[in-house]
């Protein structure tokens, strides 16, 4: 996952699906393979813009890896009677980490949102400390939090690229997960039923928010699993989200298909020794590389080698890297190691006689 990340991160290449012109009425949007980090699709994916309740997403992350869900959290009155969409939390009542999640992803509760991040960070501002540092460490260069529901604010944004760096990453927290794969749910009275239409609607939904203001339009965060691939999709300020999500995924899936191009243990190719009991020794990659590709894909591998190597070489010793490159872009980098040990060739001292024989010779 860090690989992905980082690679997501560093927009290594972008491709284009065949999708008819104004096809996305999105005014930001990308799709990405989360399994190898390659963006499918992009539109003004690096534009920063107000996200709304996608908020969520880092909020409930954030949650998820410093807190027990199991914790009991009484609503402090901070929480309570917080503008925008509600889960109607009462003063002094308990809750669990758990059941606020719940109210946080399905019922998109603002005042859920601040009750946890009260909890977790002692104050709404301490929590977006926390945010940004979590941001950071994705290497989501365009975000900047401020409150964990969204509400507007111009020191409030983030982009689609980061936002789906952020899905992808937290999609692989199992609770995480179930929090925003569940449909419905009831907590004590309350029945909360998830938001995002797309888990009922589209095969293989599987998360992970929505978000409406005035001022930021319609967003969406999608994720969708099939066949143990998995897409992130993102729209910003998009009238017709729900198609575009569906057409994007649809498209993703038939247009593209994860190719394993390097297998761990592989070789890769071979290099000569000199001076060595053998003459060549194999170079071995040192993991597997899979990467999304088009029908008439070809990507290529490119050696960073030596020309030679003197002995002794020793079997697993770093041997440079292998470069995987596809319409001359580096898509992968993958390391190498020596396949044999191959031992210096002993060269044998002659005899008392050899010398004296080969002296006396004329």
């Amino acid at each position: 996952m860090k690989k992905m990340i980082a690679g997501v991160a560093a927009a290594l290449l972008a491709a284009t699906l065949a999708l008819p012109c104004g096809a996305i009425s999105a005014g930001s949007a990308i799709l990405l393979d989360a399994q190898t980090g390659r963006v499918l699709y992009e539109r003004q994916a690096e534009r920063q813009s107000l996200i709304a309740s996608t908020t969520k997403i880092m909020t409930a992350l954030v949650i998820c890896e410093q807190t027990n869900v199991l914790d009991r959290v009484r609503i402090p009155k901070e929480a309570v009677g917080i503008e925008g969409s509600s889960m109607y939390l009462k003063e002094g009542e308990i809750l669990t980490v758990q059941d606020l999640l719940y109210g946080l992803m399905l019922h998109s509760g603002n005042d859920a949102a601040v009750a946890l991040a009260i909890y977790c960070g002692g104050t709404v501002e301490g929590f977006a400390e926390l945010m940004n540092d979590k941001a950071q460490r994705l290497g989501m260069k365009g975000s900047h939090f401020v409150n964990p529901n969204g509400l507007d604010n111009p020191e409030h944004y983030s982009t689609a690229k980061d936002m789906a760096i952020l899905a992808s990453y937290a999609m692989e927290n199992p609770i995480f997960y179930k929090t925003v794969s569940t449909k419905t749910v009831k907590i004590g009275d309350r029945y909360l039923r998830n938001h995002n239409k797309l888990l009922w609607s589209l095969e293989g939904a599987d998360g992970v928010k929505t978000g409406f203001t005035k001022a930021a339009g319609r967003i969406l965060v999608s994720s969708c699993t099939r066949r143990g691939r998995r897409l992130i999709c993102v729209t910003m300020n998009d009238r017709d989200d729900w198609n575009d999500h569906k057409t994007l995924m649809e498209n993703g899936f038939a247009d593209f298909t994860v190719r394993q191009i390097v297998s761990f243990g592989e070789c890769l190719g071979t290099l000569p020794v000199i001076s060595g009991d053998g003459n060549t020794v194999e170079l071995l990659a040192m993991e597997d590389f899979s990467y999304a590709l088009s029908p008439e894909e070809e990507p290529q591998i490119i050696l960073s080698k030596p020309d030679f190597v003197y002995a002794p070489v020793v079997q697993g010793q770093s041997a440079g890297y292998a470069y995987v490159t596809l319409e001359e872009k580096t898509i992968g980098k993958i390391p190498l190691v020596y396949g044999q040990t191959i031992e210096q060739q002993t060269v044998k001292e002659p005899s008392l006689w050899e010398r004296l024989w080969k002296g006396g010779r004329t």
